[in-house]
């Protein structure tokens, strides 16, 4: 009668490692999962010594461990399902977006025929010859708004292609096109002068949500009109 020994917890898991060779793992799977720790107590019951079965307390042991196993599998299930929820409620609100105007960090921007293009210039410092070029798609400067005199911090611009308001107040400027500029993508940079040398300022132009598109992260990307993708976190302001 061939000798029935008793066998370890490691002396299981080294059962199983050679079972496991005969079968192909688990695709993206190296942890030892709710079912792995099953199958290996059970493989423990059936190879104890009779004459030596193993101590209760021990046996209580490897159940708390299964449990502590099983509710961290489930809280792995409820957290996969609460982040693909997440993403879902992200990719809703998104849609909102669509069809509005935000002002993001740019100085490209695209004007609609009957609307204007509005937008933020910030000032670091309080000058008196703030201007702002505009220039076609090619580069060729059409038209220049002398603002002159501007106080520290964010100046609202608004640019029909026409007219321009500063901070809400209509400017004594008018285009130097009889009828304005057309339709279509324009650059508009703001410069006054820091420290005696002709700088650019910062500038948020407005653009319209073409679309919105929902990574394998959760994170938001704005397709704007004119513009090109640009993160939400990069938005600047939404516009009424």
């Amino acid at each position: 009668m061939s000798e029935v020994g008793s066998t370890s917890t490691s002396d299981a898991l080294q059962h199983l490692s050679t079972g496991a060779k005969h079968k192909p793992a688990a695709k993206g799977s190296d942890e030892l999962g709710q079912k792995a720790f099953l199958q290996l107590m059970i493989t423990q019951l059936e190879n104890q010594d009779p004459l030596s079965p193993q101590e209760n307390g021990e046996f209580i042991a490897q159940l708390a461990q299964f449990s502590s196993v099983e509710s961290l599998d489930r809280l792995n299930n409820n957290f996969d399902g609460f982040a693909q929820n997440f993403v879902a409620n992200q990719a809703l609100q998104a849609s909102s977006l669509v069809g509005r105007s935000v002002s993001v960090d740019t100085d490209t921007s695209y004007l609609g025929q009957g609307l204007a293009v509005t937008g933020l210039i910030e000032i670091p410092a309080s000058t008196d010859d703030l201007q702002v070029d505009i220039y076609s798609q090619e580069g060729d400067l059409l038209d220049t708004i002398n603002i002159g005199v501007a106080e520290a911090g964010d100046l609202a611009l608004r640019w029909n292609g026409q007219y321009a308001e500063v901070n809400g107040k209509l400017l004594d400027w008018k285009s130097s096109h009889k009828d304005g500029l057309p339709p279509g993508i324009y650059t508009i940079k703001a410069t006054s002068t820091v420290d005696g040398e002709m700088t650019q300022m910062e500038t948020y132009l407005s653009a319209n949500v073409n679309s919105v598109t929902v990574g394998a992260n959760g994170n938001l990307t704005l397709n704007l009109a004119g513009v090109g993708s640009v993160k939400l976190s990069d938005v600047k302001q939404f516009n009424e």
